[in-house]
């Protein structure tokens, strides 16, 4: 019987010690620091209230734990210091278009946008099926760095111009805010590109310092003012059909955080890329409108002339990168190779879709 009454007892309180651990709360996990800075304003329409919203996202998921102090460009360091601040270890994060890297390595273009590159879906594709995402991250772990997908904007305008393009020969000679691979396309048709944080291209503009600039797209340009200085407004950008944002973080930091943490983070830029891009998709028809309506801005499409002579820039510029680096011409080819697969079945898929449709409905 004493053998039984123990047994017993054992199991009631092995029972109950179990009900007691599985009610009690978990050890809650030490609070993480985390700085984020960006190549963006404050307030910014679509690009920098994305880059607030997605800090907040992750303080917010993590019921703030994670403290994200976030300062858009300017407020801690300039909007092109943002990669050597993470690399460097004095900030955790940045939120920029990998692109503006690309004078420390070509292969970063690839991981915003490149001329007569990927749309927003296919770049999912590339990014997340495709070996995209393990090149990314053998390019920025050479730097210290890992990068995320924290955005997208679409096909971009071509951009403002202050005379007509009705030919490749217009382009001699005109001083073009485009960064990115974009900018090394103009300059190979006598085109003087220009690298500048979106914050700095209206007052270039307006003195002259600059006869042209690419931003993003009507609603984002809008907000600019640039139709104070330029009036006409080309489409479609060829050098950034699908300008992916980067969440870029410090890759030993990244390494140190705990695996659900590194999840929750990015879980919440996989939904910034999704309702950017939505956001975006909402807003350009609106405030397209109100820059023919309402500022008189000349809607203008590339000629078949420009858009050939685009193209055979972009096939030099594209040779000189693959030149650079094994690394180099790895990204380009596995870019390519996603450009051919998923751009055929686009092709027969949206392409066609959207042309039988826009037919029908007179759209």
């Amino acid at each position: 019987m004493k053998r039984r009454s123990f047994l017993t007892g054992a199991s009631v309180g092995g029972i109950a010690a179990a009900a007691s651990a599985l009610s009690a709360p978990a050890i809650a996990q030490s609070r993480v620091e985390m700085v984020m800075v960006s190549t963006w304003p404050r307030d910014f329409p679509g690009l920098g209230t994305g880059a607030q919203r997605l800090a907040k996202r992750i303080q917010d998921v993590s019921d703030g734990r994670i403290q994200v102090q976030y300062f858009a460009a300017g407020e801690r360091v300039g909007a092109f210091d943002a990669f050597d601040e993470v690399a460097s270890g004095n900030a955790q994060a940045y939120h920029a278009a990998d692109y503006y890297w690309k004078g420390k390595h070509p292969g970063w273009a690839y991981f915003t946008s490149v001329p007569f590159g990927l749309t927003e879906n296919e770049m999912g594709a590339w990014i997340h099926h495709m070996g995209g995402q393990e090149l990314w991250d053998e390019l920025a772990g050479e730097f210290g760095l890992k990068c995320l997908a924290a955005g997208n904007t679409g096909v971009q305008m071509g951009g403002w111009f202050n005379k007509e393009i009705n030919s490749s020969q217009d382009l001699k000679g005109l001083k073009m805010r485009i960064p990115g691979l974009g900018g090394d396309v103009m300059a190979k048709l006598g085109a003087s590109p220009v690298s500048l944080p979106g914050g700095q291209i209206y007052e270039n503009l307006v003195s002259g310092a600059i006869d042209a600039t690419e931003w993003v797209g009507p609603w984002n340009d809008y907000f600019l003012k640039f139709y104070e200085a330029a009036k006409y407004y080309y489409y479609p950008g060829m050098h950034e059909p699908g300008g992916y944002d980067s969440l870029g973080l410090n890759k030993a930091w990244w390494d140190k955080l705990s695996k659900s943490d590194q999840l929750l983070i990015k879980a919440c830029a996989s939904e910034e890329t999704d309702f950017m891009m939505a956001e975006f998709n909402a807003n350009n028809g609106t405030y397209l409108r109100k820059l023919t309506q309402e500022h008189g801005v000349q809607l203008r499409e590339f000629n078949d002339d420009v858009y050939d002579a685009f193209g055979r820039a972009s096939a030099e510029v594209y040779e000189e990168v693959r030149a650079h680096s094994d690394l180099a011409n790895r990204i380009h080819e596995s870019f390519a190779k996603a450009r051919a697969d998923v751009g055929a079945w686009m092709k027969l898929s949206e392409g066609a879709y959207y042309a039988q449709r826009n037919r029908v409905l007179g759209l």
